[in-house]
């Protein structure tokens, strides 16, 4: 059974990669989110225009087919705009999730920073301290002769 060993520089790097997907994940669903937006910004000026239409056909002479065809636009861009909003409310859902996932990830990046910081920080004191031992031991050992 092998074992394996990781270093923090190798977690470290696992967790930036990590980072990494989670950002092209959050840029994915933002792009999404923008996506589902212009949509419903286009039926909204869709409708607009039906109305407008209907406004027009109700001041003109007056065309009960027309009307109704208009009417029936009019309800059936209502009906989009409808299921518009539910996706994009899905979408900035994802996004908010994407968003939350990526800050999970850089808070466990940065901290994991900090630990290979402070292990490294504890290994320059051990070291001072051990030059240190070495030199007393060799004044020691010097002034003793």
């Amino acid at each position: 059974m092998a074992k394996f060993k990781y270093s923090m520089q190798n977690i470290l790097d696992i967790k930036i990669k990590l980072e990494t997907q989670a950002k092209n994940d959050f840029s994915a669903a933002n792009q999404k989110y923008q996506i589902e937006k212009d949509k419903l910004q286009a039926l909204v000026l869709k409708r607009v225009e039906y109305e407008d239409k209907l406004k027009e056909s109700l001041a003109g002479k007056l065309s009960i087919t027309d009307i109704n065809i208009t009417k029936k636009d009019i309800n059936s861009i209502k009906s989009a705009i409808r299921t518009q909003l539910s996706n994009v409310k899905k979408a900035e859902d994802e996004l908010e999730a994407k968003r939350l996932a990526l800050n999970e990830l850089m808070k466990d990046r940065k901290t994991h920073e900090k630990l290979r910081e402070k292990k490294f920080e504890e290994f320059q004191k051990d070291e001072r301290d051990s030059e240190s031992k070495e030199i007393d031991e060799l004044v020691s050992f010097t002034y003793n002769s």
